[in-house]
């Protein structure tokens, strides 16, 4: 069985699967408002697909108890899917690069400190919500319209994931 270890989330290592969501990953800021507000500015290549339209939502995920057996893994193929964490906690990405179904040996994890989010692009392979410790909202952007957009599959052999 793979052992999963999480690496920190961050801007470069979380590049070849979307982008990460943060102050911190800001390509641009400005005042607004007068100068009361800093504005980070298009902090991710939100994408609806074709037809698509873009909708946001809260996602209530219950806590996951480690280590835990990844088991299975989603995919949206027409459209990208943010999530923002509410919560003042860390939380857990496990994701695989586009293309057919992975296997355990292509599973990457990352740690999520609070105000860090994340958005999946297109396509990309990953595990539903991980939230820690306790029950974590999540604000959520991605598609509604037509077409097939989730692909669900199981694992021939799961991933056990630790944390560090």
């Amino acid at each position: 069985m793979k052992i999963l270890v999480p690496a920190p989330l961050t801007a470069s290592a979380f590049a070849p699967f979307g982008q990460v969501i943060a102050v911190d990953a800001a390509k641009r800021h400005f005042s607004i408002n007068g100068g009361n507000t800093e504005r980070y500015h298009d902090l991710a290549e939100l994408d609806p697909g074709p037809d698509g339209k873009l909708i946001v939502s809260i996602f209530r995920g219950q806590p996951r108890t480690l280590p835990f057996a990844v088991e299975m893994m989603e995919r949206h193929p027409l459209a990208s899917q943010a999530f923002m964490p509410l919560a003042d906690e860390p939380y857990l990405v496990v994701v695989a690069k586009p293309g057919p179904a992975p296997g355990p040996d292509d599973l990457v994890a990352f740690l999520a400190q609070p105000g860090q989010g994340v958005n999946y692009a297109a396509g990309v392979w990953h595990h539903p919500l991980l939230a820690l410790n306790r029950i974590c909202d999540f604000l959520v952007v991605d598609r509604s319209g037509p077409g097939d957009n989730c692909d669900e599959v199981s694992l021939s052999t799961p991933a056990m994931l630790h944390l560090p």
